[in-house]
């Protein structure tokens, strides 16, 4: 496996910024070009993109090495093979696409985990929608029952999100330090939501030290061929 990093050419920055497809969607093919293989290969590779004085940066986790003839792209690339021991303290941050898979009739359909946390509170209420619920509200004890904010929303459903795929994944969480941040919702064609995205920051420990690789390789969550997925982790201290 192997750990790039891909930036602008120090001089060919405003070239740069205009060969990236800056999309969600985009960005994914454009990544490609870094990749060369037959048409149908299966996607090898995850990314983050971080944007730094205004320009991207791409952090790529790949079984081979990325490649270019493009000029006004460098790539530093490097061998990458985490070998972490258990009770090891480290800090992370995660962009993920946080979803919840519920049954419908016979199958099952995932949803958003903020939009689910919206529609069960709003259930239990008894409300149509999110502007129903007044700041004046009251619940049927008599006590005030004011509605979270969007923030409360976010940080308490996606924060439980991450926490139930933790231990899958061979760490534990550090709930003190836990920031999640940049909540967003990504719009496909004719403006249909396709997917969502969150920022998690803050501290873990490892706990099993097989699982956690195979999550610093092969990422956690869906939306992967979108820029989500990808652990980037450092020593604390």
């Amino acid at each position: 496996m192997y750990f790039s990093l891909i930036t602008p050419r120090p001089g060919f920055e405003r070239t740069a910024a205009h060969e990236w497809w800056g999309s969600a969607y985009g960005e994914h093919q454009w990544l490609w070009r870094f990749f060369p293989a037959p048409s149908g290969t299966k996607r090898d590779f995850l990314f983050r993109r971080r944007d730094v004085d205004g320009l991207p940066r791409f952090y790529v986790v790949s079984r081979r090495p990325p490649e270019s003839s493009i000029a006004s792209w460098q790539i530093q690339s490097r061998a990458y093979r985490p070998k972490l021991s258990a009770d090891t303290r480290l800090c992370f941050e995660l962009r993920a696409n946080p979803v919840v898979s519920r049954s419908h009739g016979e199958g099952a359909k995932r949803h958003d985990v903020v939009m689910d946390a919206k529609k069960h509170l709003l259930a239990a209420r008894g409300l149509p929608n999110w502007e129903a619920w007044t700041p004046d509200r009251t619940a049927a004890d008599g006590l005030p029952d004011p509605r979270p904010s969007l923030y409360e929303l976010v940080h308490r459903s996606c924060s439980a999100w991450l926490a139930t795929r933790a231990e899958r994944h061979g760490f534990a969480l550090d709930e003190t330090a836990l920031t999640v941040a940049a909540y967003q919702q990504h719009g496909g064609k004719r403006d249909q939501l396709r997917f969502s995205t969150v920022d998690f920051s803050g501290e873990l420990v490892v706990t099993d030290t097989e699982r956690f690789a195979n999550a610093l390789l092969g990422g956690v969550g869906r939306a992967k061929a979108f820029g989500c997925g990808l652990l980037l982790v450092r020593r604390t201290g």
